[in-house]
């Protein structure tokens, strides 16, 4: 079809027709009613608080020449559309329509593009893969919670971005010269078809866990949701990468073999194409053994936490699903870097005792977390954690068990309470931590307390923010920056400020 003009575009070259065969120009797309401009597309959306049906009105006002939406939508705007001349689409499915148009509008998507879903491990494997295609010479990126990072930087409000936001990030980084993309694929992004229209290779597994029952009616509509990467997005011959460690890995790996997907199984069960062996720890990082189709195979990486090796095969797995020698692909390993914010070593004592920032936010990655520092720890690990409000309350009692379980020393305080109450959130969170926790609101107190308890050969782990710089109390977002907290709180004890 060759590029789509921005100023001369049918709405039908969209994939999309308007009640009544109307066929008008489409100048430009918009999910948010104040961004139409004339001539524009409005996708008027279910949202779950409010239809984006209230809107279509303001829309039409704009100049707005056609308008996606469902039946409920055109149900809602009946008077403002009636003596209406643009073209009204009502579909079944409008947020895969959406996707469709979007594709069809800015075109442009660079050769390669695989995804990644899961509860915990997206950002890293997105990352490691993203690294491997640099030090293989490929000019890449990923995309996700940080952003876009690499050889074309953006900034993003979502994990996985709306239609329009993504296809336009992906015709820009294309524009740039990028050629391979490691994309992040949430849930909400899946359910919400937001990468429809991707042209996705392959796709990656992680693990499930606890998260986002706020948002999926239970834990079977959340796998539900993440299983549409590869029943849906997907197309049939492309390539699966999936830990079949768990009971829910290998039904993932049953949903991809039956889509006809080419399955490439990791973890450290026999029969796992990409295996874990052993692994061996240190102060630094750890070694790796591991086989590839059976061929055993060793490699250094500088990186913390068992939970990072299952991440790297996964990483493995893309790259070589996307066209790389498994030879080259392997080589690259001893050059990975930490993700920023994944167990991530921010600061260190004078006496040795290191301090460490990870985004774990759920009950099942504070254990990973907690689990994975212990081999490279020789003293105590005390654990800094709370939970964030307006999010799924279940979880709250569990993240404070994680960290009793498995930590020594456990400080709850806040995490980003939003419009909540925080005391209500962290008396949450202290029922699971049990009455040996200590309870701290400040967060920086919190850290400088924990910073405090340091001994030679202890370690503290910070989590719940990761990489974020801000802390979310009400509608307000104030400067908070964990690595940024624990480097002056080491730097105040020992006497360097």
């Amino acid at each position: 079809m060759g590029p789509l003009s921005k100023d001369n575009v049918t709405l039908s070259r969209l994939g999309l027709h308007g009640q009544g065969g109307r066929d008008p120009l489409i100048s430009g797309l918009a999910i948010d009613s104040r961004q139409v401009g004339v001539g524009f597309l409005f996708a008027a959306l279910p949202g779950a608080t409010l239809h984006g049906g209230e809107f279509i009105s303001y829309a039409l006002r704009m100049g707005a020449n056609a308008i996606l939406t469902d039946r409920k939508g055109a149900e809602i705007a009946a008077d403002a559309l009636k003596g209406w001349e643009g073209a009204l689409v009502v579909a079944e499915d409008p947020r895969a329509a959406l996707a469709g148009a979007a594709a069809l509008w800015f075109e442009a998507q660079p050769k390669h593009v695989v995804a990644v879903t899961g509860t915990s491990g997206k950002t890293s494997v997105a990352t490691f893969t993203r690294q491997i295609w640099q030090h293989l010479g490929h000019s890449a990126i990923s995309l996700g919670t940080m952003g876009v990072e690499g050889d074309f930087q953006a900034k993003l409000a979502h994990t996985t971005p709306d239609p329009l936001t993504l296809h336009g990030v992906l015709a820009d980084a294309t524009d740039a010269g990028v050629t391979h993309v490691a994309m992040e694929a949430s849930s909400h992004g899946l359910d919400q078809r937001r990468l429809d229209g991707v042209r996705v290779e392959a796709g990656a597994f992680t693990n499930l866990s606890q998260d986002h029952l706020d948002y999926h009616a239970d834990f079977d509509a959340y796998f539900a949701a993440k299983a549409l990467l590869f029943n849906r997005v997907l197309e049939e011959g492309a390539s699966a990468v999936i830990n079949t460690d768990s009971q829910r890995g290998r039904q993932m790996a049953d949903i991809a073999t039956d889509r006809g997907l080419s399955v490439t199984s990791i973890g450290t069960h026999e029969g796992a194409m990409l295996r874990i062996l052993g692994q061996r720890y240190d102060a630094t990082g750890q070694d790796l053994r591991f086989s590839v189709m059976g061929v055993t195979q060793m490699v250094r990486l500088q990186l913390i936490g068992g939970f990072q090796a299952e991440n790297v095969l996964a990483a493995v797995g893309l790259c070589v699903a996307a066209g790389d020698p498994m030879d080259e692909v392997l080589a690259a390993l001893p050059h990975l870097g930490t993700v920023r914010g994944r167990m991530q070593l921010v600061a260190q004592r004078d006496n040795g005792a290191a301090v460490f920032v990870d985004y774990a936010h759920k009950p099942g990655a504070v254990i990973a977390a907690l689990q994975s520092l212990r081999p490279h720890v020789m003293g105590r690990i005390i654990c800094v954690i709370g939970a964030g409000g307006d999010r799924d309350k279940g979880k709250r009692p569990l993240m404070g068990q994680a960290a009793r379980e498995f930590a020594d020393v456990v400080i709850v305080t806040d995490d980003n309470p939003r419009t909540e109450d925080p005391a209500l959130i962290r008396a949450a969170v202290m029922e699971g931590a049990g009455p040996e926790a200590t309870e701290v609101p400040d967060r920086a107190e919190a850290i400088l307390r924990g910073v405090d308890a340091l001994q030679p050969g202890d370690a503290l782990l910070i989590c719940g923010k990761g990489h974020e710089t801000g802390q979310i109390i009400g509608q307000d977002v104030y400067p908070f920056d964990d690595a940024e907290q624990a480097s002056v709180a080491v730097a105040a004890l020992d006497g360097k400020i």
